[in-house]
């Protein structure tokens, strides 16, 4: 059996301690340090793990030649510089959602991995829990047939971040699982332009926001987010020509949902195209099983197996990029009143 994974994580504020938890936990992971400027969440770190090393600087953990890979789980604006620092000290990464605050970073970042061997993968954790692999595998299978539309909310109250808006805090999830299920599967549409907007009630950042991607075939896909909400909701439906979908994170039973419902439309007259014969099919619902795994878990092994075997992963650097150019072309179309932005 090879040697684990030696990984030093940065950031032990909102998400470092998941990680930790999970790197932890894992078969082929070791963590053996943790660094965070703040002294409060140092000796919390070092409370709950005394034997791995507590320290004040990331640039320590890049100098550590017993440190295979790190973890960066610290805000957006710092991802850029800490990446590059990572990767040129010869270190695998792990990054925070989004890769980068720019299409330009992004892009170096993943060029530099490619250039130090080195392997560069973002945490966008949903493509790695069972119900988001589950509509995966469905859509590919071909089973909701050509898919027309996907719709997704993402709501709640706070928490407001001061540095970004909602989109980038929020959009990034629904995106990533909206490339997952339909750019990288079997029966790939490719996303063609993006179009946002939103409104900022109470303070410079947006705080509610819709973006909507325009795909080939006419397939639309489109994400509410929003930091002010009376309730948590996380749903989205997926609509195909043959079958359709709804997903409910919150609920605790039968998350997914899959409905042999769709539409039939038959011209009536030929020379008439606009007369149309429209039939509605409803059929059985049923929910598929799931995998059960915590989602961060198998994260933590597929970049395991991403540094030490070179084993592909969903969240690497190539669909990291993809996210931000889509974050990015959301905050230009944003800026410029809802206009599509090209990708």
């Amino acid at each position: 059996m090879t040697a684990p994974l030696r990984i030093g994580v940065i950031g032990y504020g909102y998400w470092g301690p998941n990680l930790v938890r999970n790197f932890a936990a894992g078969p082929r992971t070791k963590v053996v340090a943790i660094a965070d400027g703040n002294p409060n969440r140092r000796q919390l770190a070092q409370t709950q793990y005394p034997y791995i090393k507590v320290l004040d600087d990331a640039a320590a953990l890049f100098a550590d030649h017993d440190i295979d890979a790190v973890a960066i789980a610290t805000p957006i604006f710092t991802h850029y510089d800490l990446t590059k620092r990572a990767l040129e000290a010869g270190k695998h990464v792990l990054v925070e959602k989004p890769l980068a605050p720019s299409v330009a970073e992004a892009e170096e970042l993943a060029a530099l991995a490619i250039s130090t061997k080195r392997v560069l993968m973002v945490d966008h954790t949903f493509v790695y829990t069972g119900a988001v692999r589950k509509i995966r595998d469905l859509i590919s299978a071909g089973e909701l047939g050509r898919v027309l539309y996907f719709d997704s909310v993402r709501i709640n109250l706070g928490l407001f971040q001061p540095d970004f808006n909602v989109i980038w805090d929020l959009a990034p999830h629904d995106l990533t699982i909206m490339d997952y299920v339909i750019s990288q599967t079997a029966h790939a549409s490719a996303a063609r332009w993006v179009s946002a907007i939103g409104v900022s009630h109470y303070a410079k950042q947006e705080n509610l926001a819709y973006v909507t991607v325009g795909f080939d075939d006419g397939l639309l896909a489109h994400v509410h987010v929003n930091w002010v909400a009376p309730v948590k909701t996380r749903r989205t439906i997926i609509a195909g020509s043959k079958k359709m979908i709804v997903w409910d994170d919150t609920s605790p039973v039968e998350p997914v949902k899959v409905y042999e419902s769709s539409v039939d439309v038959q011209h009536m007259d030929k020379e008439a195209t606009y007369a149309l014969n429209v039939q509605y099919r409803s059929g059985d619902v049923h929910s598929p099983k799931l995998d059960g795994r915590e989602a961060l878990a198998v994260m933590a092994q597929t970049f395991a197996a991403a540094c030490l075997d070179g084993a592909p992963s969903p969240s690497d650097a190539g669909v990291g990029v993809r996210i931000v150019r889509m974050l990015a072309a959301a905050q230009q179309s944003l800026e410029q009143q809802g206009a599509r932005i090209s990708l």
